[in-house]
């Protein structure tokens, strides 16, 4: 068993995991060029199987399927079925590090959701910080002229307002998994993310269906093997130290994004995407700030 608080192996994990992940992106907005999304999100999904069937195996722990929760595993799995469609979608017309930082909204959707579902009261910094991420959302969709003229650029404003959707399912997914994590193991969950997840895109592959080649389907394969460490990654880096500890790590990953969409892609930023992902991030670590002081001020109570 990892160790708990292990901050710097949190943080290695936590970086792993995030270069992975947007490793797998590249490769999917490579092979839009010719296979549909839909079909890139069954690969994702079904290949990252193994993977959890292996720690399974090694760990000799088969009753992670065992659950008394299917129908929330389902509302789970539905809500990142659609998060993951938005986002692959937003890789297709999307320069990586624009949809790598419209994905930094969940943070903020996470709040305003919080409202309704939770019943939390959002004060004037929290609500602040929802303005400012927002605001920087502005930024990229103005700097990149989504909002101008015809053609073209009204396939980026789609691009941009389906990467926004990621963000809203995305949040959605986030407090089901608190829910979950109450009575769930973090194994359990991502499981049965995986195999539902699975179950729902094969049901859509036959209309989106195209025939790889090889290189394609061992692409198509990749994905959902890097895809799978890094989930597993990423749970065992929560594992290891606390969320508070590791929010800031997770946004190293707008530095691969722009690194690889710039040498793989020859897209170079410009300064409204760096401004507005700038923005973006300040009020996540913002709301991640305040979470940390309001979870001090409960334990005091």
């Amino acid at each position: 068993m990892p160790l708990r608080h292990d901050i710097r192996r949190g943080a290695l994990l936590m970086l792993g995991a995030t270069a992975l992940f947007t490793i797998m992106s590249a490769l999917i907005k490579g092979l839009s060029e010719n296979i549909h999304f839909v079909e890139t999100m069954f690969f994702r999904s079904a290949f990252a199987l193994p993977v959890m069937f292996v720690i399974a195996a090694r760990g000799r722990n088969w009753g992670l399927l065992r659950t008394r929760r299917f129908p929330a595993h389902i509302v789970r799995a539905f809500t990142g079925t659609m998060a993951q469609g938005c986002s692959f979608y937003a890789l297709t017309v999307l320069p990586l590090a624009e949809q790598t930082a419209l994905t930094y909204t969940t943070p903020l959707f996470v709040t305003l959701l919080s409202i309704p579902f939770l019943g939390e009261k959002v004060g004037i910094h929290r609500w602040s910080a929802v303005l400012l991420g927002f605001a920087g959302i502005m930024v990229i969709a103005l700097g990149d002229g989504a909002f101008q003229g015809s053609g073209p650029n009204q396939v980026v404003a789609i691009g941009m307002a389906v990467a926004v959707a990621q963000g809203v399912w995305s949040a959605a997914t986030t407090l089901l998994v608190r829910s979950l994590s109450a009575t769930e193991s973090s194994a359990t969950i991502v499981l049965w993310q995986s195999l539902l997840m699975t179950a729902f895109t094969l049901v859509a592959l036959p209309f989106f269906w195209t025939t790889p080649t090889f290189f394609e389907l061992f692409l198509l394969v990749l994905v959902g093997l890097i895809g799978g460490v890094a989930q597993i990654m990423l749970t065992e880096a929560y594992a290891s130290a606390q969320v508070s500890a590791l929010g800031p790590y997770s946004y190293t990953s707008i530095l691969w994004s722009v690194a690889i969409g710039w040498v793989v892609f020859s897209d170079a930023p410009g300064w409204s995407t760096l401004g507005g992902a700038a923005l973006i991030v300040a009020s996540g670590l913002y709301i991640l700030h305040r979470e940390i002081r309001r979870a001090r001020q409960r334990r005091k109570e």
